[in-house]
């Protein structure tokens, strides 16, 4: 079950497994869905916190990001019927630029002796030492690497990596970004309840009506 923030377990049982998956999601798809999913399985979490950045610092500047407060709406919905997995606003409440190391600290007292596991794909773990703070990352939480079947990535041997395998969708929120402008079916790559929010709030482009409404009908 989900697992609300200030929870503490009892004595008689282990410390609460928390798994923080951090990203953009511009917007959320299957494929980060898959991610948190397989993650929550083979570690046995008790949550994954699909934690939606403010400013992603590392992508401020080279697009148009959309609103957080629209990214973490279209979390919600994604996530709203999935066991094991909730939305995460800490990183907008705590403003500003978005760092995993201050994400963790605050983490860190929502769930008071909760085991911490930071979630990344194998780009970013390989990028770990640009990260602001990372050795803050290091010593609050377990790094979670995500592999591709059969093609791990060759990573810091200093770090004592968590590696979990999932299935390889190759799906990206850049392509349906390009999907709503130019009409490209979106089926089966967003949940529709996402596809109820980008449709409520406007999102993407004026396009995004008809892009939908090819979706309602199949």
């Amino acid at each position: 079950m989900p697992v609300a923030p200030g929870q503490t377990p009892s004595s008689s049982v282990t410390a609460l497994r928390v798994g923080v998956f951090g990203g953009t999601f511009d917007p959320p798809h299957v494929g980060h869905l898959v991610t948190a999913i397989n993650v929550h399985h083979a570690l046995d979490l008790d949550v994954v916190i699909m934690m939606v950045a403010n400013v992603p610092w590392q992508k401020d500047g080279t697009r148009d990001i959309t609103p957080a407060e629209d990214r973490l709406e279209m979390v919600a919905a994604a996530v709203d019927a999935v066991p094991g997995l909730i939305p995460g606003r800490q990183e907008l409440d705590l403003g500003g630029n978005s760092y995993t190391a201050d994400t963790l600290a605050a983490l860190a007292d929502e769930y008071p002796d909760a085991d911490l596991f930071t979630i990344v794909g194998d780009d970013a773990a390989a990028k770990l030492h640009s990260w602001e703070r990372s050795g803050e990352v290091i010593d609050r939480s377990d790094l979670v690497v995500v592999d591709r079947p059969g093609a791990p990535v060759e990573l810091d041997p200093d770090v004592d990596w968590i590696r979990v395998e999932v299935p390889h969708l190759d799906v990206s929120s850049t392509d349906l970004r390009a999907r709503f402008v130019d009409g490209r079916p979106l089926d089966y790559l967003l949940t529709g309840a996402t596809l109820d929010v980008i449709e409520r709030r406007g999102l993407y482009s004026f396009e995004a009506e008809g892009a939908i409404a090819s979706v309602r009908q199949s």
